[in-house]
This record gives C-alpha cells, sequence and structure tokens, in this order.
C-alpha cells in the first residue's frame, strides 16, 4: 500500500488569535488572514498549489479551519477530532486576562499535561484525542490536507514522532504553518522539504 501523505496546516489569523484569545479559532478570519490563505493556495510548482495532488481535505469544525481549507482552493470537511482544545471557562478570554484572574490555575495548565483548571481538555487529554485521530489515517494510503489550529498541530506533531508530553510548550505553530507527516509501516515519520526553485526538483505525484 502507498504511504499516506498528511499536510498539517494551522488556520489562518482571526482577530482573536490575534489577540491570543482561548478559543480564538471560533471567529473567521480577519482579512489579513484570508489574503494570506489565498496567497499560500498560489506557491508552489504547476497548477495544484504547494500541496500536489490531494485525495482528501479535512478541517476543524470550527470557522476559521473551514474558511481557510476553501481559500487553499480544497472543499474541506469537518471532523470533530480536529477541533480546538476545550478551553472550559476561560473560552473567549485572552491568555492575558487568565494571567490576571488566575495566575496558579494558569501555571499549574502550562506545567502539568494532566491538569484541567479551567475545566476543560487538558494537554494530555488533547494529546490522546489527536493520537487517536493520528491512528485512523495512518493507513489510508491517500494524500490528505488536515487544516486545525495551532495547538491540535502541536499535539499532532508531539504524538507522531513519540515525544514527552512536556515538549508540547516547546513547539510553536504559526497560522498558515504547514508541516508534512508520511505515514510508513507501524508509525509516521516527519518529512521536512525546500520549495522547488522554478518548479526545478518537484516532487512527483
Amino acid at each position: 500500500m502507498s504511504p499516506t501523505n498528511l499536510h498539517l496546516v494551522a488556520h489562518a489569523h482571526t482577530a482573536a488569535l490575534r489577540r491570543a484569545v482561548f478559543g480564538g479559532g471560533d471567529d473567521g478570519l480577519d482579512r489579513a488572514g484570508l489574503a494570506a490563505a489565498r496567497a499560500l493556495a498560489h506557491t508552489g510548482s504547476g497548477r495544484r498549489g504547494p500541496f500536489g495532488r490531494v485525495d482528501a481535505c479535512l478541517s476543524t469544525p470550527a470557522e476559521a479551519g473551514r474558511q481557510t481549507g476553501y481559500a487553499l482552493g480544497l472543499r474541506p470537511t469537518a471532523v470533530p477530532a480536529l477541533a480546538d482544545c476545550d478551553y472550559g471557562r476561560w473560552t473567549g478570554l485572552s491568555l492575558a486576562e487568565v494571567a490576571a484572574r488566575e495566575p496558579d490555575a494558569l501555571r499549574d495548565w502550562l506545567g502539568t499535561p494532566g491538569a484541567a483548571p479551567h475545566g476543560g481538555e487538558s494537554v494530555r487529554a488533547l494529546l490522546d484525542r489527536v493520537d487517536g485521530w493520528l491512528a485512523g489515517e495512518l493507513g489510508r494510503g491517500e494524500r490528505i490536507v488536515a487544516v486545525t489550529h495551532p495547538v491540535v498541530v502541536r499535539a499532532a506533531l508531539v504524538r507522531a514522532l513519540r515525544l514527552p508530553a512536556d515538549t508540547f510548550w516547546r513547539l510553536e505553530v504559526a497560522p498558515l504553518a504547514v508541516v508534512r507527516l508520511t505515514g510508513r509501516g507501524p508509525g509516521w515519520q516527519l518529512r521536512l522539504t525546500a520549495p522547488p526553485a522554478a518548479g526545478v526538483g518537484a516532487e512527483p505525484e
């Protein structure tokens, strides 16, 4: 069977994401975010954009993910497992607001993977959710683009590479960052590639 090629894409900017609001992906893309996503769609070689042939596009149910997928010229299908972390009562608050109101709880959440002081989802629970989704995609043998939240991309990297849970906060994922994983055998490989120069050295489909 052919390997599964999975491109993980962090959704483009929203106004809430720029303010570091918990759950900021529920808003639609702001003007600059939409423009950046459309620009990304026209990168790469040939007419197929930055991802080459795409067999399936999956996305978080959040509006930001769906809009990013369409801006990339794809037709995303919402997948609950790609949803943002459940931030409980912190949803809609900025990081600065939570730090001012509940500094001890915030430190606990940032320092302990199993902690969920906000009443929502712990980092460990997020990691386990994403790990289950990755396991289901491993044997598909297709070329997949998955548009989701930066924290979900972080979680996918931690689980795909079997890193310790406490490395989660050491990974930075910017809006529209693209991570490629290749599913071979029992697990995933991280694939880092350079963009082809003027179509030279482009990857085969």
